[in-house]
């Protein structure tokens, strides 16, 4: 699956050690992130990941380009929810309605962050790639 990771500054350090601690399912599938966070997972972990400008430099917006054209199945995005930069709320927006407008699964948290891993480790999300849902 392709997965992106994006992280608000205050919570790279929480991605990395998300990451650290579940390299075994993350080096199964293909990964993106946005620069920084990128960089500093690649760096820490020894995985391979596709990196775009930094968030605040339009990487965001290249991630969102990639879900709008269905080129990601997963989405974690560990957000600062009380960010006082203006950039990244439109950014939290934007990307918040591309994942709902495309179903795609995102994780904003490291609850959430850890429910999908393990969903993503148990083959629950393999219905994205077969591209609909048995009921």
């Amino acid at each position: 699956m392709n997965i992106a990771l994006i992280a608000h500054d205050s919570k790279k350090e929480l991605m990395v050690q998300f990451c650290i601690a579940y390299y075994g399912i993350l080096s199964a599938n293909t990964l993106c992130a946005t620069g920084t966070t990128g960089k500093l997972v690649g760096e820490a972990t020894g995985l391979t990941i596709g990196k775009y400008l930094s968030g605040s430099q339009g990487g965001v917006q290249q991630v969102i380009s990639r879900i709008s054209c269905n080129e990601i199945d997963i989405l974690f995005f560990f957000r600062d929810p009380l960010s006082p930069r203006e950039h990244t709320r439109q950014d939290d927006v934007d990307i918040l309605r591309m994942c709902d407008v495309h179903n795609i699964p995102m994780a904003t948290n490291i609850a959430t962050g850890e429910a999908l891993i393990h969903a993503l480790e148990r083959g629950d999300l393999d219905w994205r790639q077969a591209g609909e849902i048995e009921f």
